[in-house]
């Protein structure tokens, strides 16, 4: 088994502190020893299916403890994680299921039914009683043996992750143990997090940013606190209740928890553990700011960068988050950043380019997808106009990010915009082109439409659609459509009716986007 891998990191912290607390989820608690107990039984179920090296294995369910043994159980074995969020529908499930070959999958009582919706035929496991049907947790527990050998190599596939991209279609990215691991060492680094720490589990472990917050845990011997955010309340008791330490947010979090009345928020005195505050998956706008400094007054607040392709690139210090609030700061360490033209030359200060991300938490490409992998993933000889790469080498693999940003002339990076037309909306990425696709499979009523997003402070962005044909439709009756097919985070907030849309010329049918999007803000 390689040094570099979530495994190693779980055994290591078992025989260091067996009897610790490692997850806190609310009555239930698991000492590091408990914890691979229970992975190791679930590991050993997984391999008796005898699936071949490299399988997909879906977790599609609510946030638990039960999900983070499931977690820890597949990136034990050679099978390949598949997180899928909660929040998707059936055929977006289905989309990801039938795109890489899902095998078997993880669920709770709760989904079983959108589960058995998608006409899924592999093995399915439940979290809880599965009456005859499935095979649950309990009798996994009963049945099988709590020890593991596990054979991974650090450049083995551990995750894929699926966001939707520009043409509309769900994309995975490929992750490998070795990128998990490194990313676990790096944010433990620049955030200096020990073993007295408690993380607080509030982010989906569906994606990577979520996913660290295991990893973490594991890397340093600290508390996973994990909770469900639901109400503000709830959310302030528990971090107060749990003494948590450190708290991953994302800009959405942070929106949400200072929606509540002010005078109902606890005193800063309640939250004097919580020592650092982290912030990813989107911009920090001044109010975000100003509230976490006001509630939070003794924690460190650090403003986070990452891409699609790797896990992390930038992150501003908490010094500097007053002097220079829209920066997304500088390198993490073992990153190298460099931001260039489209001459490949390196930009002056002020001057905008693209980001280029050499070095640590790469990941390997996207799933069945050759030629966006080939759009993002490039050889360092991108670089050779800024570089002196040594002895003629080309196989060393960047990012070419796809984000066009600038550096001021101490090195802070600022984020401009993205080379795609994706939205950025309660921090989840979201494609234009597939709310535009249910629209036409599902709204015949409605022959043309475009979706675009305007700023808006609060959640980043804010989706508009604008569609024509002969007559104007209830709103009501197209949100109770997409409803059905998309989940809440990619319903449009503003929809109008109009029948004159821009088109791109004269002897086009095609409509002209940006002027449209202008049209409709020269009306707010």
């Amino acid at each position: 088994m390689t040094v570099n891998s979530i495994r190693c990191l779980l055994e290591k912290a078992s025989l260091t502190y067996p009897d610790k607390c490692v997850i806190k989820f609310a009555d239930e608690q698991y000492s590091y020893k408990e914890l691979l107990e229970r992975v190791d039984k679930i590991a050993s179920y997984l391999a008796s299916l005898n699936l071949p090296k490299g399988a997909r294995v879906g977790i599609y369910s609510d946030k638990s403890s039960s999900q983070v043994i499931a977690i820890l159980s597949i990136l034990s074995t050679s099978y390949t994680l598949v997180p899928i969020s909660r929040l998707l529908k059936p055929e977006q499930v289905k989309y990801i299921i039938d795109d890489c070959s899902i095998s078997c999958i993880f669920t709770d009582s709760k989904k079983i039914d959108k589960l058995k919706a998608t006409g899924f035929e592999g093995e399915i496991i439940t979290f809880d009683s599965g009456g005859d049907e499935f095979v649950s947790f309990a009798e996994i527990f009963k049945c099988y043996k709590a020890h593991y050998n596990s054979n991974i190599k650090g450049h083995d596939n551990a995750v894929i992750t699926y966001s939707f991209g520009s043409m509309g279609n769900p994309k995975g990215i490929v992750i490998d143990h070795r990128a998990l691991f490194d990313g676990a060492a790096i944010v433990s680094r620049y955030l200096d997090i020990d073993n007295n720490d408690i993380i607080s589990g509030v982010l989906s472990f569906n994606l990577d940013y979520g996913l660290n917050q295991i990893f973490t845990t594991l890397y340093n011997g600290a508390t996973l606190a994990i909770h469900k955010m639901v109400l503000a309340s709830d959310f302030f008791s528990h971090l107060i209740d749990d003494e948590v330490t450190l708290l991953p947010l994302m800009p959405i979090h942070i929106s949400r928890i200072f929606d509540e009345d002010p005078h109902k928020i606890p005193a800063p005195e309640f939250f004097s553990k919580l020592r650092v505050i982290t912030s990813s998956g989107g911009n920090i706008t001044p109010v975000m700011i100003k509230n976490i400094t006001t509630y939070f007054p003794t924690s460190k607040f650090y403003s986070m960068h990452g891409l699609s392709e790797a896990f992390r690139s930038a992150y501003l210090e908490p010094s500097q988050i007053h002097i220079r609030p829209e920066s997304i700061g500088k390198a993490v360490p073992d990153v190298e950043l460099y931001i260039i033209n489209e001459e490949g030359q390196a930009c002056k200060p002020r001057e905008i380019g693209e980001l280029i991300h050499r070095g640590a938490c790469i990941y390997k490409g996207y799933w069945n997808a050759p030629e966006e992998t080939e759009k993002r993933f490039k050889s360092i000889s991108i670089l050779s106009k800024v570089i002196d790469i040594e002895d003629g080498l080309r196989d060393e693999t960047v990012v070419s990010s796809g984000d066009f940003v600038y550096a001021d002339e101490e090195g802070y990076i600022y984020f401009v915009g993205r080379k795609d037309d994706m939205i950025k909306t309660r921090g989840f990425r979201v494609s234009p082109k597939e709310i535009e696709s249910v629209i036409y499979n599902y709204l015949p009523q409605i022959p043309e439409c475009i979706v675009f997003s305007i700023p808006d402070k609060e959640i980043e962005e804010e989706i508009i659609l604008v569609y024509g044909g002969d007559r104007e439709l209830a709103k009501n009756e197209i949100l109770f459509e997409l409803k059905k097919h998309l989940p809440n985070y990619m319903l449009p907030s503003q929809i109008i009716y109009d029948p004159d849309m821009p088109r791109e010329s004269i002897h086009s049918k095609e409509i002209d986007r940006k002027r449209l999007r202008e049209k409709f803000l020269e009306t707010i």
